[in-house]
């Protein structure tokens, strides 16, 4: 059995707000006649984010694959503020968004600059391969537990239930 590199140590000094940043550049693809950002795109967009910031947190999907687990997407929401244009530069900002368990829900912000063009979230659930629900196992609830404490908007509340 292949399992995750241990890379359970202490997270704060990479995402000290809880936060995993990345950036994308919208090409002319993305872009629909009215010149702006398809909005199907900024899905694609939050898997970019997501994928760097398990793979910053610790454990990649490939790893996540290899050691019998996947992460189908159960939920997706979308909130679009304002739209992205061709060549802008957009940052994705990534946070896990609820105390994590078998679901692991994301949540993301997309900027140009420091202005808000869209909030959303993705839920996913661990599974094995014939997509019945898998308790993740404990390296990855630790990382990720790490995480849900790093991230400055959980409430201390939430915390306390962990």
């Amino acid at each position: 059995m292949v399992r995750i590199a241990d890379r359970s140590g202490d997270n704060s000094m990479l995402f000290p707000d809880g936060y995993h940043t990345t950036t994308v550049r919208v090409r002319y693809a993305e872009t629909d006649k009215m010149g702006l950002a398809y909005n199907g795109h900024y899905l694609a967009w939050f898997e970019v984010g997501r994928t760097e910031f398990l793979r910053e947190m610790g454990f990649s999907y490939r790893e996540t694959e290899e050691a019998g687990y996947m992460l189908p997407l159960i939920e997706a929401g979308i909130k679009y503020v304002k739209p992205a244009r061709y060549d802008d530069v957009l940052t994705i900002r990534s946070h896990i968004g609820s105390k994590p368990g078998i679901r692991l829900r994301i949540n993301y912000d997309i900027l140009r600059d420091s202005e808000l063009l869209a909030t959303g979230f993705t839920e996913h659930v661990f599974t094995d391969f014939s997509l019945c629900p898998k308790r993740p196992p404990k390296y990855i609830r630790d990382l990720i537990t790490g995480m849900w404490g790093n991230y400055s908007g959980s409430s201390e509340e939430e915390k306390k239930d962990d």
